[in-house]
């Protein structure tokens, strides 16, 4: 079978929603080729490093590759992926340089390549993301091992913005926490949330696609009696208030559902929120604090930025 290697070189800032675009128009994963990763410092466990090429990646900016059925409905949805690319520029998302080139390629040339950026990885003190296809024995007794398979859904488990939240999520959650994890995408939040003993987990996505791949995934990890997966728009229609709330969502997205989260959330309640770029870091903390939440953490990795706010 042959396939469309659509290549688009654009900012770090915007890999995330154009990730998104891709996904919805039908590629069911996406790989990122960033500069950063060359130099970035990190422990030399799992011999990851080596398999990074110099040559794989731009100079500068990043590009997002991802790949769709060579068919006569190919051109209609890459004019929808430019188009919903360049109206990220309305909601002052920086697209660079936006050039977006197409290659055709055969299907054993794509299906396994990508997985050569992706080994187990550990990304707090406890939790360690592990594909699915890796062999891997954990080297402490509390070591919290999370199975992904990302080419189900967008979301690899190793982004610095999912990084940052369950690095949070291990700091605060408690035994039988009720937790909430809004627009949950491969699930790793819930799934992490249900490890580190959380006693419900109600994990929420708009998008049908990202439900059932963070079914796939809550089975996979064993913890679908803990983790119930819905399809819903943000908060909408959620009643009752529970302990935690986690959103790894664009800075747009979540300013449109803060005031939510607190009717959502008890009194001392948590509201973890990341996929903040750095620069708007202070609108979304301005929001926050307005909604009636004192901020006791902010930490950033790479651009990219986490806030915990406690409900008062």
């Amino acid at each position: 079978m042959k396939w469309m290697e659509i290549t688009i070189h654009s900012t770090q800032e915007a890999v995330e929603p154009i990730s998104a675009i891709l996904h919805d128009e039908g590629a069911s994963g996406v790989v990122i080729e960033d500069p950063a990763e060359l130099s970035k410092e990190r422990e030399n466990v799992y011999g990851e490093i080596y398999s990074l090429n110099p040559a794989d990646y731009p100079k500068e900016g990043v590009l997002i590759k991802a790949y769709l059925p060579a068919n006569n409905l190919f051109q209609q949805a890459l004019h929808v992926i430019k188009n919903k690319i360049n109206t990220l520029r309305e909601y002052d998302i920086d697209i660079g340089h936006n050039i977006i080139n197409v290659n055709e390629v055969h299907e054993e040339e794509w299906a396994n390549a990508w997985k050569k950026y992706y080994h187990p990885v550990k990304i707090s003190e406890k939790i360690t993301i592990v594909p699915t296809w890796e062999e891997y024995e954990p080297i402490s007794d509390d070591e919290i091992m999370i199975e992904l398979d990302p080419g189900m859904a967008f979301g690899t488990g190793t982004h610095p913005t999912t990084v940052l939240c369950i690095q949070a999520l291990e700091k605060v959650v408690k035994q039988e926490d009720h937790v909430i994890d809004v627009g949950t995408g491969s699930g790793v939040l819930s799934i992490a949330s249900a490890k580190l003993g959380a006693g419900h987990v109600d994990a929420y996505d708009l998008d049908e696609v990202s439900v059932n791949s963070a079914l796939m995934n809550v089975k996979l990890n064993k913890v679908d009696e803990i983790v119930t997966v819905k399809q819903n728009n943000l908060l909408d229609n959620v009643v009752g208030q529970v302990d935690i709330i986690v959103a790894n969502i664009l800075a747009e997205i979540i300013l449109l559902f803060i005031d939510a989260a607190a009717n959502n959330l008890k009194k001392g309640g948590l509201f973890i929120t990341s996929g903040i770029i750095k620069n708007k870091k202070d609108i979304v903390l301005e929001e926050i604090k307005k909604a009636g939440f004192d901020i006791i953490e902010t930490k950033q990795l790479d651009d990219w930025v986490v806030i915990v706010g406690r409900f008062v």
